[in-house]
């Protein structure tokens, strides 16, 4: 298996999509995308690089059945970590890229599912002032 430098250490990749080397996805029965057995709809294609281990995952129900360890939270400082990987084109963008991309992938275009904001909280120090739909999206800081 080759492996690629990305931010934050080596990461294995997995797969050659449309020439792009993408990092291994972890999660349970994953899609080509990043779909997981917990989120399936067409909009949910992105996984994130967890900071507690620099593993990328479907998703927060993913990682707690495979990784061993709790999630640890992203930051605010470090909004400028790249975190995030499209699974539609296999862009990875930083935090604050994903966080204010409106819910389309900047590279590709591709429909992100909005409902994701409700959980940035999982991965993400948010602090009120950035929470748009209220507190159930965020958590303070």
């Amino acid at each position: 298996m080759a492996h690629a430098r990305a931010a934050g250490g080596t990461a294995r990749v997995a797969a050659a999509r449309g020439g792009i080397l993408r990092p291994r996805i972890h999660g349970v029965q994953t899609d080509s995308e990043t779909r997981c057995v917990h989120y399936r709809t067409p909009l949910d294609v992105i996984a994130i690089r967890m900071k507690c281990c620099g593993v990328y995952y479907a998703c927060k129900d993913c990682h707690d059945a495979l990784a061993g360890h709790a999630i640890q939270l992203w930051s605010a400082s470090e909004r400028d970590e790249i975190a995030v990987l499209c699974g539609v084109c296999g862009t990875e963008m930083t935090i604050r890229q994903y966080l204010e991309c409106a819910g389309v992938c900047p590279a590709c275009a591709a429909p992100l599912n909005p409902g994701c904001r409700h959980h940035h909280h999982f991965y993400f120090e948010v602090a009120p002032s950035e929470c748009k739909d209220g507190p159930i999206s965020c958590t303070g800081i």
